[in-house]
């Protein structure tokens, strides 16, 4: 059974009953997040009797997450795709890990390993899409309406079509090839079931256009934040992951630091909410990783905030980034992720171009053959760029273990990125 209690506002803590359809908070227009009764959750099934370790996707969480796999009337609404339960690859032979001491990880969620799960779309947004497909069927909601740089979008539409949802994706015209290309590609094919609008040049524009000609006339919005946490109910599974015992261990544990590219910071959120219901739930104490948030310096809107000690961004002019998924000028929910930061002891930093571009080149350099690292998207490229600049700065130390986060497949990306290859 689902052990969602309430819906609650991230800024207000106004508490929502769980099973009516909203959007943003009506007090203040922020956020809201799904809270669990993690009480009854430990009292009911003690010792993580939840955990399905033997299942090969984000549904092995069981009740920890908002709708549980192991029970038949939760599981009827979920669209099992096969997205989550991706490897935590090694990666001690990056120049970086050898030459500073540090134990280097790379959480791929991009190409499918063998003996793993795999995300459908080769995209870490499918973990929340997953749930909000689910979470849609089961309050009965037909038609769902998102703005997207593209990796969303493309996730949206095919668990949209795997679940009998309607769909309608905007985006702007720098989106990737091909994700340009498998979105409409399933309008062309199912135009009764999916509507590709483009609108730019970046994500706000393109929810501007969803907002004015769609939502009015009862299409649900599920734009990054604007679902009522769904999404980082999704993404927290990736948290889970990080956090799970290896096989043959029953210990939970954290790394000393995670390095994420952010956009809107769903993914922040969601690894955060994880680690604090495992500490409620007794498995993991009150330590938790520096939490650095990479961004490209063209569009840094929350580096902006950091360094200079605001509470929220201030919505920025987005540049042009090979990161397209990092090309977000603003976010509702970029109060919450600052907060995340700062409680880490983490930062967000900026990385330019030329260096995402380099680092890129260098990985499929090193592994030319097209497996992990190989395959890394720019948006992870950019993590692993920004490594010389944390350790001058003290964000990771010798000895200490940090796993950055690759979003995605380069094969997604790979017109823009011809160039380098």
């Amino acid at each position: 059974m689902s052990y969602v209690r309430c819906l609650r506002g991230l800024g207000s803590g106004v508490e929502y009953p769980h099973d009516v359809p909203m959007n943003l908070d009506p007090v203040d227009g922020r956020p809201v997040e799904m809270v669990l009764d993690l009480e009854r959750l430990r009292a009911e099934q003690p010792g993580a009797g939840w955990y399905r370790p033997a299942r090969r996707d984000l549904w092995r969480f069981g009740a920890l997450m908002a709708l549980d796999a192991n029970d038949p009337d939760d599981a009827r609404h979920l669209v099992p795709l096969g997205g989550g339960a991706t490897p935590l690859l090694d990666y001690a032979r990056h120049p970086v890990a050898r030459s500073a001491g540090i134990t280097l990880q790379l959480k791929d969620e991009g190409r499918a390993h063998p003996g793993f799960g795999a995300n459908p779309t080769q995209s870490f947004k499918d973990r929340g899409m997953a749930m909000v497909a689910a979470q849609a069927r089961r309050l009965g909601l037909t038609r769902l309406a998102v703005p997207t740089q593209g990796n969303a979008g493309d996730s949206l539409v095919r668990y949209a079509l795997a679940g009998g949802l309607s769909v309608v994706v905007a985006m702007p015209d720098d989106t990737p090839m091909p994700i340009q290309g498998s979105v409409a590609a399933a309008a062309r094919r199912h135009p009764e079931r999916v509507i590709l609008e483009f609108a730019g040049p970046t994500i706000r524009e393109s929810g501007a256009l969803l907002k004015e000609k769609y939502i009015p006339h009862g299409w649900f919005s599920v734009a990054t934040f604007q679902e009522p946490g769904w999404r980082v109910e999704g993404k927290k599974s990736l948290g889970l992951e990080l956090a799970e015992p290896p096989p043959g261990d029953t210990r939970w544990s954290l790394p000393d630091v995670v390095v994420y590219p952010t956009g809107g910071g769903t993914g922040v959120l969601g690894m955060w909410k994880a680690w604090d219901e495992l500490e409620a739930l007794g498995l993991i104490d009150g330590r938790r990783p520096r939490m650095v948030c990479v961004q490209s310096e063209v569009t840094p809107p929350l580096v902006n905030a950091f360094e200079s000690g605001a509470d929220d961004t201030t919505v920025v002019t987005a540049g042009h980034t090979l990161s397209t998924g990092l090309n977000v000028p603003g976010g509702v929910g970029h109060f919450r992720v600052l907060q995340i930061i700062r409680a880490s002891g983490g930062a967000a930093v900026a990385v330019s171009e030329d260096d995402t571009a380099a680092e890129f080149a260098r990985l499929w350099r090193d592994d030319p053959l097209g497996g992990a690292p190989g395959w890394v998207s720019p948006e992870g490229a950019a993590c692993l760029a920004a490594l010389p600049q944390l350790l001058d700065r003290g964000l990771v130390r010798r000895g200490e273990r940090v796993v950055a986060v690759n979003t995605g497949s380069a094969e997604k990306y790979l017109p823009a990125l011809r160039h380098l290859v």
